[in-house]
């Protein structure tokens, strides 16, 4: 199996914080990698570490047998890496449709954009519905569906999640995660990170579990669903 993203022993900093400490991952073609843990435990972090937003002080972080480690956000974009951020982040003021044309501003075919908004729209139909609609008026589940088709946009090689069930009532986030997994099955390899351990889990290939800015825990999706420590801190389960 192709190795896309390799994370060696980076750490990251905010001024004297010591964010991440040491953290390894890698993500193989094709995979979904859940990272899971608790508040601040540093996996929204590494996200950002990952797609440019903030830089690692050592360590590094290989794309396709590249070092992006040092690159700015928006050249990571152009090799291939989108972001879905936590909170969501559309443009309210913008309608679905120009939010959708913004995250596909790496594209120059007019062909190949029809084609990647033909396909966000059937992947979510109620976008298409709303497409001339401000981001602002639409539910939350819509603005998260809009988040990941705007990242979808880029027609990214490595699409990275940050808590996409935020928020969400249990109907949609079962919506949301159905579509994530078709969107892993028509090819696209995702790192996501979800405080909903168990459905995240159920569709993963592998995770890691992230505390204090390091990795204690790693196996397959499967694995860690059955690990004591997984369930009573995670499942909610003693």
């Amino acid at each position: 199996m192709r190795q896309v993203l390799s994370v060696d022993s980076i750490h990251t900093f905010y001024g004297n914080i010591h964010a991440l400490q040491g953290i390894s991952l890698e993500v193989n073609e094709g995979e979904i990698v859940t990272l899971i843990g608790g508040n601040g435990a540093g996996k929204s972090t590494t996200l950002n570490t990952i797609c440019g937003v903030v830089h690692a002080r050592e360590g590094q972080v290989v794309f396709e047998g590249e070092d992006i480690t040092t690159l700015p956000s928006h050249d990571i974009v152009l090799k291939g890496i989108t972001q879905s951020p936590e909170g969501r982040r559309i443009f309210a003021r913008l309608s679905v449709l120009e939010n959708l044309t913004l995250g596909a501003y790496t594209r120059r075919d007019r062909a190949e954009f029809k084609r990647n908004l033909e396909l966000v729209f059937e992947l979510f139909p109620r976008l298409k519905e709303r497409q001339t609609q401000f981001g602002g008026t639409l539910s939350g589940g819509e603005q998260q569906m809009l988040a990941i088709g705007r990242a979808m946009m880029a027609q990214p090689r490595l699409l990275l999640l940050d808590e996409p069930s935020m928020g969400l009532a249990p109907i949609l986030v079962q919506e949301i995660f159905t579509i994530i997994d078709r969107l892993n099955r028509e090819g696209t390899t995702i790192l996501l990170v979800e405080q909903n351990a168990q459905i995240a889990l159920s569709i993963s290939d592998r995770g890691y579990v992230l505390q204090a800015g390091q990795i204690v825990l790693t196996g397959s999706g499967q694995e860690l669903l059955t690990n004591p420590m997984v369930r009573e801190a995670y499942l909610g389960e003693l």
